[in-house]
């Protein structure tokens, strides 16, 4: 079932429900993600990402809450790249470095959107045609990006893309997730594995330094399963640096799926991220500002994690990274999937 309501009188919010009664709101505007309700161990269906309290806030949304990201997800550094021996240059929004595409990124748009339903699911699909500039980015791209739920209470998406110049491109969604449901505690205790052996270190403005780090011995390493409080609570240069906490590139091992392992073990929520991407971004909103007016309380440092899956704009600069660059003519296919489950 898919329902629409007008918000604010100039977006609109499509709500997907499938037969379990999981539900997941998204607008137009942003493509923002507003409420994912899943159960619980008892069957409570409960609100597990953050989002603002009176939509007006969207408007802004410093935070990137539950938005898509483009055309680059993430840091690029000084505003600038080089392509085909020519320098791109563009706007700098968070000091002398670009973050999430600029002010004028995705996540400031109003999307068209299609809903549709097919055996077993419900489905939105979002298009946005980027021109030549845009930003200061190279070529006229296309984008589609598909939202998808199904019975099987797992939420996919698929970002699609397709560029008449070569150009940096790397899209993902900037939810903040809480498994604990309606934000009753911050994400100290939720517990994380992902198949990764190197993170990209970061340097005083969170910019990759162009070196890989080895896990392996320290709070980054989630081979085996790790409580998000440690980094919390480590006192390593990396934590200090992105706000005591985490907000880093894990490239995931090659030889394995690409996945993570979410689970909060007061409400018995488990979520199970795959991904056709070869890293993601796990920032632990070390600087969410405290005060703001969100759907279920009040903003707060630790409230939520996120899982920008995506490429690496480090490869801008540096070898040896995820590639974000798009040939012209080629296509940009990627897939990201959530899967909600409880364990008792």
């Amino acid at each position: 079932m898919i329902e629409t309501k007008e918000i604010l009188g100039k977006w609109q919010e499509f709500t997907l429900e499938n037969k379990n009664g999981m539900k997941v709101s998204v607008l137009d505007y942003g493509g923002i993600i507003t409420q994912i309700l899943v159960p619980d161990q008892d069957g409570l269906l409960e609100n597990v990402v953050l989002g603002y309290q009176d939509y007006e806030d969207y408007t802004e949304n410093p935070n990137f809450f539950g938005a898509l990201i483009g055309r680059v997800a993430g840091r690029i550094q000084g505003a600038a790249f080089e392509l085909d021996g020519k320098t791109y240059k563009l706007e700098s929004n968070e000091g002398k470095n670009q973050l999430h595409g600029g002010s004028g990124g995705f996540h400031q748009i109003i999307w068209d959107v299609e809903p549709f339903e097919t055996d077993g699911a419900v489905s939105l699909k979002l298009g946005h045609q980027s021109a030549d500039g845009d930003g200061g980015y190279p070529g006229n791209v296309t984008i589609e990006v598909t939202y998808t739920l199904t019975d099987s209470n797992q939420l996919i998406i698929d970002y699609v893309a397709k560029s008449d110049k070569t150009t940096p491109i790397t899209l993902t969604n900037h939810s903040y997730f809480n498994l604990s449901g309606n934000l009753k505690n911050a994400v100290h205790q939720h517990e994380v594995r992902m198949n990764s052996n190197y993170f990209v270190e970061l340097d005083s403005e969170l910019i990759p330094t162009g070196r890989l780090l080895d896990t392996e011995g320290t709070v980054f390493d989630f081979r085996e399963g790790r409580l998000l409080q440690d980094g919390f609570m480590d006192d390593s240069l990396q934590n200090r640096l992105a706000g005591n906490g985490y907000d880093h590139y894990f490239v995931f091992d090659s030889e394995q799926e690409n996945s993570i392992v979410v689970r909060d073990k007061d409400s018995g929520r488990r979520m199970d991220i795959v991904t056709t991407q070869p890293g993601v971004v796990m920032y632990t909103s070390n600087s969410l500002v405290e005060g703001e007016k969100l759907r279920n309380g009040m903003s707060r440092k630790y409230l939520g994690v996120c899982f920008e899956t995506q490429g690496s704009p480090a490869s801008l600069h540096h070898e040896g990274f995820p590639n974000v660059v798009l040939d012209a003519g080629q296509s940009y296919k990627k897939q990201t999937s959530f899967t909600f489950s409880v364990e008792e």
